[in-house]
């Protein structure tokens, strides 16, 4: 399975660490405005099918989903659709949520209704992809093999028929938003040029950054709640700190960190978060052509992203002068379901999608692809 840690869903570190045996460190060692709309494509059927395709990557051979018209199309824009973080297939599914998610799924069902084609992949360490060759050696995974198989993918999109290469777009769910950036940037490599971004609760700030924010807002609510001491909420906070400190200054973790934290922060994890920690997704959005086409989404019941973060990074398209549409969801969970209960524990439940976001993206496509 994908070792890197899913850091853009609920991971309760601090009420494991808090739960733990207290012993090792003697304090607590466990745990807008566009072009006019476009016509939609010219099918001979309004029939859409879900083909099963591969490509290779790196030497890894990545399988995937080509969302497409059945009959022949032409001038067809197309989209491709990149997950978040751990081992998230290419539905939106993981084996560490109970139930169905199916959030790319339903980006593809919504693109396909409005006449754009996609193409939504099982990255490497999920679904049929697995982890190939890196199997016995985990501890090498980086970033590179996930820019790969991205701009593999993106290449291969834009080479179906009738797919037009003057109409490609790139979204990426939480983590994916990254990797949608380095395409869209030209740091994932050399691809066919994307027109438009999708940006969905986007990771949008420096990785270890949102470890860092994320792991001690739980710190704070367990010793808010009786579940750490003062000091023991303090110690961790500074083995948190200096565990970030070193992962930024050498690639490596410290030994013996607590159970909690540990889980996050492994020697199978380190290479890839201190490499991916390396770029600042505001950054990468300010590099991006003055008029640029992004849909950025943020919700007030997203218990992962906060519209805060998200602001980082819409203030890199703003100085990039993108052209951008920002979509304030209300009531809607990390997964873009219809749930305000702030506790992710319906990820898996079926709920319905955001009909807010629905729309955004339908009116987004129209106007930018």
């Amino acid at each position: 399975m994908d070792r890197r840690p899913c850091l853009l869903r609920a991971v309760t570190v601090a009420t494991a660490l808090a739960a733990a045996a207290l012993a090792a460190t003697g304090l607590l060692a466990g745990c807008s405005s566009g072009k006019p709309a476009a016509a939609h494509p010219t099918t001979a059927s309004s029939t859409w099918v879900d083909q099963n395709v591969s490509f290779t990557a790196g030497g890894v051979t990545v399988y995937g989903t080509y969302r497409h018209p059945a009959g022949p199309a032409r001038n067809l824009p197309a989209v491709l659709l990149i997950a978040g973080s751990g081992p998230t297939d290419r539905n939106g599914d993981s084996p560490l949520i109970s139930g169905s998610v199916g959030t790319l799924k339903t980006l593809a069902d919504w693109l396909s209704a409005d006449g754009v084609a996609s193409l939504r992949y099982d990255k490497l360490g999920s679904g049929q992809t697995g982890l190939g060759p890196y199997q016995d050696k985990i501890d090498s995974i980086g970033i590179a093999p996930f820019e790969q198989e991205s701009a593999a993918a993106l290449t291969y999109l834009a080479r179906q028929p009738g797919v037009d290469q003057n109409r490609l777009g790139v979204i990426g769910h939480s983590e994916g938003a990254l990797f949608a950036l380095l395409l869209a940037t030209g740091e994932a490599g050399k691809v066919p040029p994307v027109h438009a971004l999708g940006l969905l609760e986007p990771l949008s700030e420096r990785y270890l950054d949102v470890i860092a924010a994320q792991v001690g807002a739980q710190i704070t609510a367990a010793q808010q709640a009786g579940q750490l001491t003062a000091a023991q909420a303090s110690s961790l906070r500074k083995t948190l700190a200096a565990a970030i400190a070193q992962l930024r200054a050498k690639g490596t973790v410290p030994p013996n960190l607590p159970d909690g934290l540990s889980s996050l922060l492994s020697p199978s994890t380190a290479l890839y978060l201190s490499q991916a920690d390396k770029y600042d997704p505001a950054q990468l959005a300010a590099r991006l052509p003055a008029g640029f086409p992004a849909l950025v989404s943020c919700s007030n019941a997203d218990i992962q992203v906060r519209c805060g973060e998200v602001g980082h990074l819409v203030g890199g398209l703003t100085r990039a002068k993108a052209a951008t549409d920002f979509a304030h969801l209300n009531g809607v969970d990390h997964v873009l379901k219809q749930d305000a209960s702030r506790t992710g524990a319906n990820y898996g439940k079926p709920l319905p999608f955001s009909t807010q976001l629905e729309q955004a993206l339908r009116t987004f496509v129209q106007q930018h692809l």
